[in-house]
């Protein structure tokens, strides 16, 4: 059964909708939502350009799940991670897991082993991303010398997340934590690569979400001043999805030739499309996206189960 759009789970309450993912909080034994966990359910929802589109792509949110579960393992020796069960409801059975409640880290940790995006339009207004001076001549694709770390503001749901130097890194967690932050990050895309590259693929960019397990939070603390004071003794932990086609760019890698956008396993599909002529629509407009026609939505389909199986050499089941 669906309340005001997302799913009503028996000894669950539903706590947030994100872009894509649903937030529920396992019910105690008293019928009060417990604060130590949560339900994280992966949607078929797909956004682009800070819009949710009203188009689902079929099975996405399954893919999602599954590649991040499968990625986590490759990981586990470099950072712990914040599931706790994959025994879920058997309505979101295959693209829920209950995880761990952590306080997050307040931005995004991006890294980038390749130009393109946003980088690539910051690159070519001022030779540099985020702060980081690049060599001259790079072109959309090129490899750069060494994977940088190029976080971004956390922004609102509707509103643009905003590349910032590691100095805001620093302003916002401190500088501890702000290294650990971005050196995990930088490993795990090179991990993801060191992966990726024997499977054909290349893994050109990635977003990471971490939290912090053992901050305990007084009542009414404030999270940005504790995390600032104490996060850099806190564990840091790895949260929501890893290296997947929503939070990350998949090239195949016969096919990387730097000059031109490179074709894709992920959502850059979609987004392609969308600025297209086919769907008539400007992005620069304020007005929402037009539907997905039946052909993409089944392409971008294909694309995310084609990633799955060509990186985990196992064939995508619900």
């Amino acid at each position: 059964m669906t309340i005001d759009g997302h799913l009503e789970l028996p000894g669950y309450a539903h706590v947030y909708s994100g872009k894509v993912r649903d937030l529920y909080a396992p019910l105690g034994d008293d019928g009060t939502p417990r604060a130590d966990q949560l339900l994280l359910v992966a949607s078929d929802r797909i956004s682009a350009y800070d819009f949710i589109l009203d188009t689902p792509i079929p099975d996405k949110g399954a893919v999602l799940t599954q590649m991040s579960l499968w990625w986590f393992e490759q990981v586990a020796d470099l950072v712990p991670n914040h599931i706790v069960s994959t025994e879920v409801p058997a309505a979101v059975a295959g693209r829920a897991v209950l995880v761990e409640r952590l306080d997050m880290l307040p931005v995004e940790c991006v890294a980038r082993a390749y130009l393109t995006g946003g980088g690539l339009n910051e690159y070519r207004s001022t030779g540099a991303v985020s702060g980081i001076e690049l060599p001259e001549g790079l072109a959309d694709g090129s490899r750069l010398p060494e994977p940088i770390f190029t976080p971004s503001t956390k922004a609102p749901q509707g509103e643009h997340d905003e590349p910032i130097p590691f100095a805001g890194v620093v302003a916002e967690v401190g500088e501890a934590l702000a290294e650990r932050a971005r050196d995990l990050t930088v490993r795990l895309l090179q991990r993801g690569n060191e992966i990726a590259t024997e499977r054909g693929i290349v893994l050109a960019d990635t977003k990471v979400e971490f939290g912090l397990r053992g901050l305990d939070l007084g009542e009414g603390e404030d999270p940005g001043a504790a995390i600032r004071s104490r996060g850099a003794d806190a564990e840091i932990v790895l949260a929501d999805e890893l290296l997947t086609p929503d939070s990350s760019r998949f090239w195949p890698a016969e096919q990387w030739e730097p000059g031109h956008p490179q074709p894709s396993y992920d959502k850059q599909f979609v987004r392609d499309w969308l600025t297209s002529p086919a769907s008539g629509w400007d992005k620069t407009s304020g007005e929402a996206p037009p539907s997905l026609p039946e052909d993409v939505v089944e392409q971008t389909r294909a694309k995310y189960v084609e990633a799955y199986e060509r990186l985990t050499g196992q064939t995508f089941r619900i």
